[in-house]
């Protein structure tokens, strides 16, 4: 007993002995809490190393690892017409109209009215100069074609037809009138005597609805106001002579007439186009009464 009580006197002494240190162990300290009296080294900001909040511009923005947007710095998208309330428009409800490259086509030219005194005149001079003709009603083809005050010439000159017949302006038939008379009958006299008498004047074309030079698109044609004519043969009593391409080094007689032919015509028509000043007039000579400013003349003689 007395054993027992000593050992555990001994053990009591053993145990006060053995006393607890002084403060336990501290757990380790968050990179974001500074401990009293402790300094905390700031994260470098050295360009090689980045925040963890920071975005990186050379990651691929995918879902693996890539910063997801801060929703405050996210534009609010603006609403579309549909997503406006039912009943109401949105304020620019109307598209805007698409422009184009090409300019709209202008309108065609109205048709030309006759001034009564000078149509009167004109009647009187073809009268005297031996046409033949008769007085149209008024022609309106739409889209600027027509004529006011047409005639319709079936000869030019006592003796001289104009085959076939030809709608006209009385202007345009009393130029074709003058220039035969005072051009066109003294320089085949003395360029083509074997061919005897003048008897008729060929014609390809007078009036007619269309652009020029048969285009889709472009300027109205004078033809469609009665202002122009093509000539396509002069007949003689011994023969024809078709309007050829008369080049400047033809040394014919034919050639020289064909020449004079174009070149005499300027003094009557604003518009001559010898055969072959281009494509599209090849073999006939195109005579036309547009106004020009200051009576300007344009003359085209065949390509060399």
């Amino acid at each position: 007993m007395n054993r027992t009580i000593l050992m555990m006197g001994m053990s009591l002494l053993y145990l006060t002995g053995a006393s607890l240190p002084p403060t336990g162990p501290l757990p380790d300290q968050k990179p974001d809490q500074a401990q009293p009296g402790n300094k905390v080294q700031p994260e470098s900001t050295s360009p090689d190393k980045k925040k963890p909040d920071q975005k990186s511009e050379d990651k691929d923005a995918t879902s693996n690892g890539a910063a997801l947007p801060d929703p405050a710095k996210v534009p609010t998208p603006l609403p579309s017409p549909t997503d406006s309330p039912a009943g109401e428009k949105p304020a620019d409800d109307k598209v805007p109209e698409q422009k184009t490259s090409e300019p709209a086509e202008a309108p065609p030219p109205p048709i030309m009215t006759e001034d009564p005194a000078a149509y009167s005149q004109c009647l009187k001079d073809l009268t005297a100069a031996g046409v033949t003709f008769v007085e149209k009603t008024r022609i309106d083809d739409g889209d600027g074609c027509g004529i006011d005050k047409p005639v319709e010439v079936s000869s030019i000159l006592p003796g001289v037809t104009l085959s076939p017949k030809a709608t006209l302006r009385c202007e345009a038939a009393l130029e074709l009138s003058k220039w035969v008379q005072t051009a066109v009958l003294p320089a085949a006299e003395q360029a083509l005597p074997d061919k005897g008498k003048l008897t008729s004047v060929n014609q390809a074309s007078s009036y007619i609805c269309r652009k020029r030079n048969s285009q889709s698109t472009g300027k109205i044609s004078e033809h469609a106001r009665g202002n122009a004519i093509d000539i396509a043969a002069l007949s003689f009593e011994k023969g024809k002579v078709d309007m050829t391409i008369a080049e400047e080094k033809n040394p014919t007689m034919s050639g020289a007439f064909q020449r004079t032919l174009n070149a005499s015509a300027c003094l009557y028509f604003t518009t001559v186009l010898a055969p072959g000043s281009d494509e599209t007039h090849m073999d006939h000579m195109h005579l036309d009464l547009i106004r020009r400013n200051n009576d300007a003349r344009f003359c085209r003689d065949p390509k060399e």
